[in-house]
């Protein structure tokens, strides 16, 4: 069970947040102390590690650094093909009601949402985006003495905010071909371990786990503790159906799934993410996130729209398909190895240090992010951009190859 933090001391959490984001004037010392006051009685997180581009936000950093004339946005896994026109259409037509708040929006967005996963709408909580959900899990579930259980390298924002809550954060290594290790995650479970983190398909490796053992893994570890499965990439597999652990949810397992609008459908900017669980965690979890009322009006009427428009996201899919086979291609006349990406980036060692590798791309740019993986070994990981930009891509790649 996590440690609970007053509803109070919540509330004035996002009043002073809500301050801090609209600009309200405020003496310099009163917003020192403020960004570097606990939390809650106990804890370590601050509203500065709450600030935005405050957690080690890389691809922030990068977009701020990036030239004006940059030929290829190619570091923050976004979708360029998006949204569809029926989602523009959508977020357009909202504006005329914008002035009220919107209560039957979000009502018709759940429904749509559990008909089409055979559960109930109070097996689902929205949020703007998935981050909100993601830090909402883990200030629930973080315990002093406790701990966090994810792959490493995985996506780290749920066991980073984590700590800043008191828990460890137990990394398990990934296996030789890149995929999490579950039978290692399984055993660094233990009784303090309150939450286990699983991103699949994985960021940063774009690899996916065989669904039957990740299912398995879920059914057993369950029954300890929470299973958080991360499901934002799940779009881009052949069969997102037949892989998502929803079932697990209709057979009444103590796991989470979270889905964002982010990726497939191209509302990063747009801000729309949600999570599947029993209805008990979505109550636990609705104290520590406004929900959907933290949604603008506009994009979820985009959403609406982008859910049911089936065609646009085939087309995406196969656009991003074909972008990412002429990657391939790049690097293999190039004589460089990759991992076989079953998302929309791909990863792959480089033969210089990763942050000269960045910079050199971006003077020719094209924005990539570096990664260090098992200590030392120098990767990039390249997101799936439109045709022209993969080839802005191959372009300056070539010269630096």
């Amino acid at each position: 069970m996590g440690q609970n933090p007053s509803k109070i001391t919540r509330r004035q959490l996002l009043r002073t947040g809500a301050l801090l984001a609209g600009g309200l004037p405020l003496a310099g010392s009163l917003l020192g102390k403020a960004q570097a006051s606990p939390i809650y009685p106990g804890s370590t997180g601050t509203l500065e590690q709450y600030r935005p581009g405050s957690k080690g936000w890389v691809e922030q950093e990068i977009a701020l650094k990036a030239p004006a004339d940059l030929k290829a946005r190619l570091f923050a896994n976004e979708n360029p093909f998006g949204p569809s026109d029926k989602a523009k259409r959508a977020l357009t037509d909202a504006m005329a009601k914008s002035y009220q708040y919107p209560f039957m929006y979000f009502k018709d967005l759940y429904q749509m949402i559990a008909d089409r996963e055979g559960i109930k709408p109070e097996n689902i909580l929205f949020g703007a985006g998935s981050t909100p959900l993601l830090m909402a899990a883990a200030m629930y579930f973080s315990k002093p003495g406790g701990n966090i259980v994810s792959g490493d390298p995985s996506y780290e924002d749920l066991p980073t905010t984590a700590t800043h809550f008191n828990a460890k954060w137990v990394k398990v290594p990934v296996t030789a071909d890149y995929k999490l290790d579950l039978d290692a995650m399984e055993k660094a479970v233990d009784g303090n371990t309150g939450l286990v983190y699983i991103c699949n398909p994985n960021n940063p490796t774009a690899t996916v786990v065989d669904t039957d053992k990740l299912r398995g893994f879920c059914e057993r570890v369950s029954k300890k503790t929470t299973v958080f499965v991360d499901e934002a990439y799940i779009d881009y597999l052949p069969d997102p159906a037949g892989t998502t652990l929803v079932s697990g949810i209709k057979a009444g397992q103590n796991i989470i799934v979270a889905r964002t609008f982010s990726k497939l459908h191209g509302f990063a900017g747009l801000r729309v993410g949600y999570i599947m669980a029993q209805p008990d965690t979505i109550k636990k979890l609705e104290d520590y996130t406004e929900g959907p009322m933290s949604i603008s009006a506009t994009s979820l009427q985009a959403a609406l729209a982008s859910y049911q428009d089936k065609e646009y996201l085939q087309g995406a899919l196969k656009k991003t398909l074909a972008s990412k086979d002429f990657l391939y291609e790049v690097l293999k006349k190039e004589g460089y190895t990759y991992i076989p990406s079953s998302t929309n980036f791909v990863m792959f060692p480089i033969k210089m240090d990763g942050e000269h590798f960045a910079s050199e791309m971006m003077k020719r740019g094209v924005g990539v992010r570096s990664w260090v993986l098992g200590g030392s070994n120098q990767w990039c990981r390249v997101s799936i951009g439109r045709m022209d930009e993969m080839e802005a891509f191959a372009a300056a790649f070539k010269e630096l190859s």
